[in-house]
């Protein structure tokens, strides 16, 4: 398996990399990165697809390496095409596979990954500067007005 994102065309006919997300929730607090790399803002953990890696191989390894958490057990939300979501390397629309998932562990911040990571209440993160895809997330699943 190759370190390079997956990357096809969208409908559009426009550069599109495949991407996993993760909805963390615990005692109604969800757990969220402040990122320091564009796009800036808070996200759930995420991360692209590598060639050749299936969609939960790519969650798995996300989840461990931004949080230092285990996986217990993951379910699909949402499958669909964004085009309007662009990443640090330029790629304006990704294919986004979200995943509800209970884990294990203790917690610990990857500074490589963001600026920190915590457990936000819906009132919390009301008041949050989002990372754009994640505020759409977190609206479309009802936890953020939109």
């Amino acid at each position: 398996m190759a370190d390079t994102p997956k990357l096809r065309q969208s409908t559009k006919g426009a550069l599109m990399h495949f991407t996993v997300g993760a909805v963390i929730e615990r005692d109604g607090k969800y757990l969220l990165l402040d990122r320091d790399m564009e796009p800036l803002g808070f996200a759930g953990l995420a991360g692209h697809i590598n060639e050749g890696e299936e969609p939960e191989e790519a969650l798995l390894r996300k989840i461990l390496d931004e949080s230092g958490l285990k996986v217990k057990a993951h379910y699909l939300l949402f499958e669909e095409g964004v085009e309007w979501n662009r990443c640090r390397v330029g790629i304006s629309s990704h294919y986004w596979y979200l995943y509800r998932c209970t884990v294990k562990g203790k917690v610990r911040n990857n500074p490589e990954a963001s600026k920190s990571i915590g457990w936000y209440t819906p009132e919390e993160m009301k008041k949050l500067k989002w990372e754009p895809v994640w505020r759409y997330w977190f609206e479309k699943l009802g936890v953020l007005a939109k």
